[in-house]
């Protein structure tokens, strides 16, 4: 009869590993963590092994030619996962440099063996690997140095099965295209990088081998702290009512985006409801373009104020100015009260998975229904360099995280007023919305003036006017449209004809 062996998962404790690697590390598996020096491997490794060690599961870190055990642990306990009191209790350091000083891989083998039938370990670190192999190859005569190499690690790999203990060789590699046994005995193969683009530098993580287990494909940022090592997997990867973890359910309702059938979220601005034939429908993504002043955050604090209303929560992204700074007294009010929570990361060159994990965060914390990102035309400028020519890509991933937690959206643009044409996005981005409204300036009677329409309310019928609206303490006020004037888009404005009056007035127009 057939057997299936189940591989049991280990939980590596850097946040959002554990779903890129496609649940978890296999337990036993023999790894290798490569890259460039300064990418982060040896932080990485650090941070499974606290995570993982206990005095029923010790672990064993060799070190070699890269750093004494010493010099290690001074710079490895800043990090908040670093535990002093595993040192002595679940974690043992050994240092390999006189084996590996000699190239004699059999040596180095045999000391390994040493300590781990010694102290039977259920982790086991190689770091650097790397030096082990230049160290053979510095002191090998032999005509086929790689044949040596090749039967170490197969016989390392062998080892460490035997004793079923899952494995890390750490090594700096620079060039994943190589021919490398290492990478041929491998079970898990984790790449880290650094992309480098003008002055910005963004870590990226592969896994481009993982035996046994469907892994995420593709490069995933991530960002080293004074907690560690963060990885901030696709938010699209999320299964819904799940967050990165896998385990913690989602605040907000895992049910699909409401139909127009279906209940329709009020904005906080009078008038504007009726314009959207109801209101916003629960679940959906408003755009709201306009240029510079035209009102766009104080129609977005109407509409987290009227949630607060009600009794919901909100999240608000901003990247231009910190909300308790801002001259909007509403925002900061909702904030200072807990009603609205606040995504306002300083910190360079950010990824749009690292925006959207820490909107999930705040969304889950607060059990939040409305969210609002102030605005896009900031966060583009907040991206790294390396994202911005995939910006369009990135704010489809945005909208759908956000459709997948179940909350309404809304986001504001700026939008350079032209006069001569109508868009409704600088990014050709509006598709993905299910709701735009879009202000304009307009020129009067030498006055300038402000006028918004709902362009587009997806599956639902909408008012089409041109409606003039006043921005005063208490918010937004909507008036009525202005019969007397046609042609408000267009270049030449004209009065409309009334009895006695001539059709054209030249001196009214646009700015």
């Amino acid at each position: 009869m057939n057997t299936k062996v189940t591989i049991n998962r280990l939980r590596t404790g850097v946040p959002g590993l554990d779903e890129v690697l496609g649940g978890g590390l296999p337990e036993f598996s023999f790894n290798l963590i490569a890259g460039q020096p300064g990418c982060g491997k040896t932080t990485l490794a650090h941070q499974i092994m606290f995570t993982l060690a206990t005095p029923e599961r010790p672990a064993l870190y060799f070190t070699v030619l890269g750093e004494p055990p010493l010099k290690m642990l001074r710079y490895q306990q800043q990090f908040d996962f670093f535990d002093t009191e595993a040192v002595t209790r679940a974690i043992r350091f050994i240092n390999l440099s006189e084996e590996a000083m000699a190239g004699d891989l059999d040596r180095v083998l045999r000391r390994i063996v040493e300590e781990v039938t010694t102290h039977g370990p259920s982790l086991v670190f190689v770091d650097s690997f790397r030096s082990v192999v230049l160290a053979n190859a510095a002191q090998q005569t032999a005509p086929d140095p790689q044949t040596n190499l090749q039967s170490f690690v197969q016989q390392l790999g062998m080892l460490m099965t035997s004793w079923q203990a899952t494995t890390f060789l750490i090594g700096e590699y620079f060039d994943e295209t190589d021919a490398n046994p290492v990478f041929t005995v491998a079970d898990g193969l984790i790449w880290l990088r650094q992309s480098v683009m003008r002055n910005s530098v963004v870590r990226k993580m592969e896994v481009m081998k993982m035996r046994g287990q469907p892994t995420l494909p593709g490069l995933h940022t991530f960002r080293i702290d004074p907690s560690g090592v963060r990885v901030f997997a696709p938010a699209i990867s999320h299964p819904q009512g799940e967050d990165h973890a896998g385990s913690i359910p989602l605040a907000a309702s895992s049910a699909p985006p409401a139909s127009t059938s279906s209940s329709r979220v009020p904005m906080g601005v009078p008038h504007l409801d009726e314009m959207m034939g109801g209101g916003l429908p629960r679940g959906y993504s408003l755009l709201v373009a306009g240029p510079s002043g035209s009102g766009k955050s104080i129609l977005a604090a109407a509409f987290l104020a009227e949630g607060a209303r009600l009794g919901e929560t909100g999240v608000i992204a901003v990247f231009e100015q910190h909300p308790n700074r801002s001259r909007n007294r509403l925002v900061t009010e909702l904030i200072a009260s807990g009603q609205v929570g606040v995504v306002d990361s300083r910190a360079p060159d950010l990824s749009i998975d690292e925006i959207v994990m820490l909107l999930l965060d705040e969304i889950r914390r607060l059990k939040a229904t409305r969210v609002v990102i102030d605005s896009l035309s900031s966060f583009e400028l907040s991206v790294a360099p390396t994202f911005r020519d995939d910006f369009r890509e990135s704010m489809s991933r945005l909208v759908k995280a956000m459709t997948g937690a179940g909350v309404t959206m809304l986001m504001t643009s700026e939008l350079e007023d032209r006069y001569t044409d109508l868009r409704f996005s600088p990014y050709g981005t509006a598709f993905m919305t299910d709701a735009i409204i879009v202000q304009r300036y307009i020129e009067v009677d030498s006055r300038l003036r402000r006028v918004m329409a709902v362009v587009k309310v997806r599956a639902s019928a909408h008012s089409d006017e041109l409606r003039e609206f006043h921005i005063e303490d208490d918010g937004i006020h909507i008036g009525s449209r202005l019969v007397d004037q046609e042609g408000l888009l267009g270049g030449r404005p004209t009065r409309k004809a009334l009895a006695g009056l001539t059709r054209s007035d030249p001196e009214r127009g646009l700015l």
